[in-house]
Order: C-alpha cells, then sequence, then structure tokens
C-alpha cells in the first residue's frame, strides 16, 4: 500500500489513536537557486526597459547629463544643472502657466501619486474595501491621481461587485487614514469612481469683492472661489438658479456679486436687473443702479405687478422669435432680462392675500418654465426649503445650498443623495467670518455638489458700484471702482 501512494507521509505526533488516517501531502520539488536569479534578472530587465519606453523626457536627461560629464567631467555637470535651476526660475517668472502646467503640476500629482500609493494596500483593508476572493486580498486599483493646490482627485477602478456606495459609506475612514480633510466620493465612468480629498480649506478666509471686470460672459460669471482654488462661476444664460441658506449664510453675497459682475453689460444695456425685495433690506441699497438699469419692486402688489410684466414681455418676445432663432442673443432692444428675487418665501408661502399669491406663484412658474429660451433668468433666493413653502422649486435647474439648519433639507434643495455625496449643508459654521457665503452647488449637467465660497461685496463695494454704473446717482461718499 506505501509502495502505490506518491508524496510524503506527515508524521502524526502525540496521536494516542493508533487507527487514525494518514495524513498525506504532495511532494516538494525545490527550484534550482540559479533559476531563481535569471527570473528575476529577466523581470528586472523588463521592468527598466519599461520605464525607459515610459519616461522619454527623463531618458533625454539622462543622456544628456552622461554625455556632459564624459566629455567635461564633474564640471560640466555643476555648470548643467545650474542651467536648469536658471531655466526653470526663468520660466516661472516669464510664464507662470507654462511652469505650472509643464513643471509644478506633474511634481505634485508624482508626490501625491508615490504617497497614496504607499498607503493604499493598508488604508483600503482596514476600511474594508479590499474584499477577499478565493483565498486572496484584491484591493481596487489606483488608477490616477490629479493633484490641485487644495484638493486631489483619485481616479479609482473598482473590483467587480463593488459600488460607489461602498466607498461612500467609508468616506471618513479614508479621509482620516490618508491624513486629509475630507473625502468625498463622485461618480465617473462604469466600474469607476473619483475619490475627492481635501487637503487644505481653500475656504477657510473669507473673500474681498472681486474687482468689476471690464467684460463679462453670461455663461461664466466669477463670484467666488471653489473648494480646490479655482474661481467659481455661475451660469444665468440659458437656466434659473435657486438659492437656499439659513439667515446670516450668506444669500447676498451671491446676489451681489451676479450684480457686480454683470455692470458692464447693465450699463451697455444688454442686461436688466429686474428686483423683489419683499423685506426692504438687502436690495434697497442699490435701488438707484436698479431704477436706473431694471426694475426695482418692494410692495407685494407691485412684486405681482413687476412679475405680470414680465411673463407679457416674455411671451412677446417669444412669439417674434419664433420659428426664427432657439437661443436668445442680448442685444440693446431685446436685453437679457435677471428677475432677481430676494426673498422668495415671503411671496409664495406666507402671503396673506390668496388672490395675490396665486398671481405671483403663477408668474414665476411661467417665467421659470419658458423663460430661459428667450433670455429670461429667475434667480431665487429662500431660507425655508420645504416644498409646501416653495413647490416651484424642482423648476431651478441650477442650485445652492449655503447652511442649513437640518441635514434632511439638504437633499430638499439639491436633490437626493447629495448629502451622501457630501454636501454637508448642516455642518457649515454658523460664524460669519467662517461659514458666510460657503455653500455647495449643484448643476444641471453635473449630480455632484462642489463646496464653493462667494465673494463678500461690502457696503462701500455696493456704493462704489452705484457710482460706476450711473455717476450722477453716486451716493455720497462711494468711490468709483
Amino acid at each position: 500500500m506505501r509502495g502505490k501512494v506518491s508524496g510524503e507521509q506527515i508524521a502524526q505526533i502525540d496521536n494516542p489513536d493508533p487507527f487514525a488516517p494518514a495524513v498525506w501531502r504532495s511532494p516538494v520539488h525545490r527550484t534550482p537557486e540559479p533559476l531563481i536569479w535569471l527570473v528575476q534578472l529577466v523581470r528586472l530587465l523588463w521592468r527598466v526597459v519599461w520605464f525607459v519606453i515610459l519616461h522619454p523626457l527623463l531618458d533625454l536627461a539622462a543622456g544628456l547629463a552622461l554625455l556632459v560629464w564624459l566629455n567635461l567631467g564633474w564640471a560640466g555637470l555643476v555648470g548643467l544643472a545650474a542651467s536648469a535651476v536658471a531655466a526653470l526660475v526663468a520660466l516661472r517668472m516669464l510664464r507662470p502657466d507654462w511652469f505650472a502646467r509643464f513643471v509644478a503640476v506633474p511634481l505634485r500629482c508624482k508626490w501625491r501619486w508615490w504617497y497614496y500609493r504607499r498607503h493604499w494596500h493598508a488604508v483600503l483593508t482596514v476600511a474594508g474595501l479590499a474584499p477577499a476572493y478565493r483565498g486572496r486580498i484584491v484591493v481596487p486599483v489606483l488608477a490616477r491621481v490629479e493633484a490641485g493646490e487644495c484638493t486631489d482627485r483619485l481616479l479609482v477602478r473598482l473590483v467587480s461587485g463593488q459600488s460607489p456606495a461602498n466607498f461612500a459609506d467609508q468616506a471618513e475612514a479614508l479621509a482620516h487614514g490618508f491624513r486629509v480633510l475630507l473625502c468625498r466620493v463622485l461618480t465617473s465612468s462604469p466600474g469607476a469612481v473619483v475619490l475627492e480629498l481635501v487637503r487644505r480649506d481653500a475656504l477657510a478666509e473669507p473673500m474681498t469683492a472681486l474687482p468689476i471686470p471690464a467684460d463679462c460672459d453670461l455663461k461664466a460669471l466669477p463670484v467666488g472661489r471653489c473648494e480646490d482654488g479655482s474661481v467659481f462661476t455661475i451660469r444665468l444664460a440659458g437656466t434659473h438658479l435657486l438659492i437656499a441658506g439659513a439667515t446670516g449664510a450668506g444669500k447676498g453675497s451671491y446676489l451681489w456679486s451676479l450684480v457686480r459682475v454683470m455692470l458692464p453689460l447693465l450699463v451697455a444695456g444688454l442686461v436688466q436687473v429686474w428686483t423683489c425685495d419683499p423685506k426692504l433690506m438687502e436690495l434697497a441699497f442699490g435701488r438707484p443702479l436698479f431704477d436706473r438699469y431694471g426694475r426695482y419692486a418692494a410692495n407685494q402688489a407691485d412684486i405681482a405687478d413687476l412679475l405680470d410684466a414680465a411673463v407679457a414681455d416674455m411671451q412677446a418676445r417669444a412669439a417674434r422669435f419664433a420659428g426664427k432663432q432657439r437661443d436668445h442673443v442680448p442685444t440693446a432692444e431685446f436685453p437679457f432680462i435677471v428677475i432677481m428675487v430676494d426673498e422668495i418665501a415671503f411671496l409664495t408661502a406666507y402671503q396673506a392675500d390668496r388672490k395675490l399669491k396665486d398671481r405671483i406663484l403663477a408668474a414665476l412658474a411661467t417665467l421659470t418654465t419658458q423663460g430661459r429660451a428667450v433670455g429670461y433668468c429667475v434667480v431665487a433666493a429662500l431660507q425655508d426649503p420645504r416644498k409646501e413653502v416653495l413647490n416651484i422649486r424642482n423648476l431651478f435647474p441650477d442650485k445652492i445650498a449655503l447652511r442649513l439648519d437640518e441635514p434632511a433639507q439638504v437633499d430638499m434643495v439639491l436633490g437626493d443623495g447629495a448629502r451622501d455625496r457630501g454636501a454637508l449643508c448642516d455642518e457649515i459654521s454658523a460664524t460669519p467670518s467662517i461659514g458666510a457665503g460657503v455653500g455647495y452647488v449643484r448643476l444641471e449637467a453635473s449630480p455632484d455638489p462642489v463646496r464653493v465660497r462667494a465673494a463678500f461685496v461690502s457696503d462701500e463695494d455696493i456704493h462704489a458700484m452705484t457710482a460706476y454704473a450711473a455717476p450722477v446717482l453716486a451716493i455720497s461718499g462711494g468711490d468709483a471702482a
């Protein structure tokens, strides 16, 4: 029997049962050591060749350094290094955009790639995002790292069977694992997810009012800064905007920043701002500006008349353009009209006169459903985002949520799942210097919220805006911008 069995029998030590079955194992064949060295050498050579193929610029630099050293020795290498440093300094001073694009950003991405690769396996395993399959740990692949000044974006290829929700549930663990302030999970292509890791809060300090531009584009109006340090722009052409936030959250910063950046178009007669100010506080400070380059109404009956006039003008414009054009181009005869409502809840929910409320709500619904194509945009601000307060909030394609009182209100403003994607509006600080103007924007074309902060437009800035747009109506003490 022993001769018919291949393999080695493991000795059963301290087994009192004499009839216990034998335990067998397969024979072990030891690989010759020279063969192991040969395989490792081939693998090393292949990696070197592949590295050379992937890094042609580094190969060129190494070849040049070798050529200089062979011909001029160490003195030549020192001169070459000094020349390279001088060239980088000159590039940084003369063309900082080129320096950032070709030097700073690639180096930062390489450094952050190395950092995340170093901790990748351990962090994902401990966080429970590296499942076991057939006795082997399968780790999601870190495909690409885009490093910014304040945030990093990591493209991660998921393991089969995983979903972005798995990463969203462990976002806090990933943030602590990679030593960053915040981790947000963004949607990507099927089978992949983007991790947005915030290393430094670029919105911690309030911004002063941006300078009045010489010209502006209604599809990209700069009003503040994004979390990654880039300029935050708002689109008004072809959309409507809803701004929601608690008292003192900074809604006025967005309204006045939009007016400020559109001043050149107001003066040129290409844009008009029709303001509805039922609170008589925020927009009344710039009433001379609106009276000259638009319309202003504070009384609720006057607001209803203003909105009815806007609907009538919009429908007349639509009848004239029917069959001739699909997109509106602002002209002096047909300017772009911005209907700005400071506190829309006063008009749609807290209005005592039922007939007046129905008129206002019907006019707003008509403008938000038919006004985009003919050059009408509604910008509305409110405090309470509940459906019974504003039942037409879904007619606003673009939304900005500032500090809110309850977590459930985040999804009311930005849509279902917005808070799970990182829009923590209920955690924004109530301290004005820290949280005023900070919010999350969710655009019609992108379901992922982006953290932003609007510039603060002070009373002096509004004085200067009035003087800039209408010197004859300048308020005493205002300085032109």
